[in-house]
């Protein structure tokens, strides 16, 4: 697979949720995954890296174990000779996600806010270090109705405490000139168009930005294109994921939703996202950031993002 001779002013980078197929590792499932980073977290870390370069991808976004904070200085030592791996490969991290709030049962327990805010300190000072600019957060999962049939109704008073948390984090971020970035996760309280507008009305603009997902807004039934319009003003980065249609299952939020979420993703150009007006979107707003593709858990992660960047290559080209 040869590389596209199209070119695009932006560089690509990824999540590197992409690597975590057991099947690439040669591994059976998420568990041997899981002790092999334990075991030998420098030599996961070294087949990622490895694994960029080869796919032509220079950004990445950290996210949960083995792709995290703690595995990389695990890796390398500290975070002084992982930022120096980085540079010495050509590559840097421009962004981190930070689920603590996604996964938080009551954001009003004392308890909880105290261990969010504590993390988010301790990511944004890891950030800081590594040069990278933005912390990419999900806002917790939709709950299911008293009934058990349906989704509880995310409503002013659900909203609230959750905003308030957000801006905290932003603040905390903003001190270590990170950027906080609010992310469209589905069946997330943030999901829908109606959600981002509710939540960036109610957040602080100094201190929490937008991280448009562009699959997961299909899923939720949104355009891209007109949701990055309406918010321009707020984004800073964006994940490329492309989605065949909205997610209209009647489904409970349970374990297992991340999986019903996966038969609607595509690869980049299969899906329905409109990749050139997104471009001329973000191009029109000032966007300035890269091409961070998402691809989740790939089976063939260097072919797939080689595939990704040819494509995306040819419809931003004379565009972004």
């Amino acid at each position: 697979m040869t590389a596209s001779t199209a070119t695009t002013t932006r560089a690509f980078g990824v999540d590197l949720i992409t690597f975590f197929d057991p099947g690439f590792w040669g591994l059976t499932g998420s568990a041997e995954l899981e002790a092999l980073a334990a075991a030998e977290p420098r030599r996961v870390w070294d087949t990622i890296l490895d694994a960029l370069q080869e796919a032509g991808v220079t950004e990445l976004e950290m996210t949960f174990p083995p792709a995290d904070r703690l595995t990389a200085i695990a890796a390398y030592g500290s975070v002084e000779a992982f930022a120096a791996e980085l540079e010495r490969r050509g590559l840097s991290v421009v962004s981190a996600y930070f689920a603590e709030i996604e996964h938080a049962e009551d954001v009003t327990d004392p308890a909880t806010r105290a261990a969010i805010l504590a993390a988010a300190e301790t990511e944004a000072a890891f950030l800081a270090g590594i040069g990278a600019s933005y912390l990419v957060a999900g806002l917790p999962m939709r709950r299911n109705n008293a009934e058990g049939d349906g989704l509880a109704p995310v409503d002013l008073a659900t909203a609230l405490p959750i905003a308030g948390i957000a801006n905290e984090v932003g603040a905390i971020t903003a001190r270590h000139g990170v950027t906080l970035a609010l992310h469209t996760e589905s069946h997330s309280v943030f999901w829908t168009p109606r959600d981002v507008d509710l939540f960036l009305l109610l957040t602080d603009p100094f201190l929490v930005a937008f991280c448009p997902d562009t699959g997961h807004i299909v899923l939720g039934g949104g355009d891209p294109v007109q949701l990055v319009s309406r918010h321009r003003e707020r984004v800073v980065i964006a994940h490329w994921k492309d989605a065949a249609g909205a997610f209209r299952e009647n489904a409970l939020v349970d374990e297992g939703i991340w999986e019903r979420h996966r038969p609607y993703f595509r690869a980049a150009g299969q899906g329905i996202v409109d990749w050139p007006a997104f471009a001329a979107t973000l191009a029109e707003i000032g966007y300035e950031g890269g091409i961070l593709l998402e691809l989740d858990a790939a089976s063939d992660p260097v072919g797939q993002l080689i595939a990704a960047r040819n494509y995306l290559e040819d419809a931003t080209a004379g565009i972004l």
